[in-house]
């Protein structure tokens, strides 16, 4: 009988000490263009610096949905330097986005995204950086039709005024970078949106949310998202 608890004891703890290694966070959120676009994220520590990570976009949940239900999943790795979190990944999606132009099916192997975040957080700081570059990993064109290429970034910083509320400003912008025509040639450069505006967030530990809101900077005639600026995000941590 002792046996029994001591061996049962002991794959208990081993079982606790897997799970605190464990951090899974989700996020649904919504904006202006993409619409509703949710995401799971999830970290394995290796030490306290270093971290295995994944996560999962469903962009088909919003607009995306005539993208071929445009889908994102990624791994990477997260290094910690001081206040930083540093955390380049390698995604892939599933639609038809990259691929046609969401002109034809979705496919599995649409496209690629090497993307970075980078995120900072002190006693009276807070901030976030993100790079991603959707390339086209398929050709799925006929005739006439084009791959598209993306680039999407942002960078935000604000004030931790209590232990509840923080504020600050948010930049972000889409564009299309360019892609293949099938009949010959390339898509030039343009401007889906430039947003610019303040955002506001309550977070009770790792449960929250956090509205952006602002202008869209792109030229009215040019780009292709033709509204303002406004995003809206639920999180919890687990």
């Amino acid at each position: 009988m002792l046996l029994l608890f001591v061996g049962t004891s002991s794959i208990y703890a081993q079982e606790t000490s897997e799970d605190d290694k464990l951090s899974v966070g989700l996020s649904l959120n919504h904006d202006a263009f993409f619409g509703f676009n949710p995401m799971m994220t999830f970290s394995y520590s290796l030490n306290d610096k270093d971290a295995f990570t994944a996560y999962g976009i469903q962009w088909g949940a919003g607009t995306a949905s005539t993208w071929g239900q445009w889908t994102e999943f990624g791994i990477g790795y997260n290094k910690t330097v001081g206040n930083f979190d540093l955390n380049p990944q390698i995604g892939f999606t599933f639609g038809s986005l990259l691929s046609s132009g969401a002109a034809e099916e979705g496919i599995v192997g649409d496209g690629i995204v090497p993307n970075l975040t980078i995120n900072y957080g002190s006693d009276l700081l807070e901030g976030q950086f993100y790079f991603g570059y959707y390339a086209a990993l398929s050709d799925n064109t006929q005739e006439g039709g084009s791959t598209n290429n993306y680039v999407h970034y942002w960078a935000n910083i604000g004030i931790k005024a209590t232990s509840f509320l923080s504020f600050g400003a948010h930049f972000e912008e889409l564009y299309l970078s360019g892609g293949q025509t099938n009949s010959g040639g390339e898509l030039d450069r343009i401007d889906g949106y430039i947003w610019l505006g303040p955002y506001v967030q309550l977070q009770k530990k790792g449960t929250g949310l956090r509205l952006s809101t602002g202008g869209n900077l792109a030229d009215e005639e040019e780009r292709f998202a033709p509204n303002g600026f406004y995003k809206l995000s639920f999180f919890v941590s687990f």
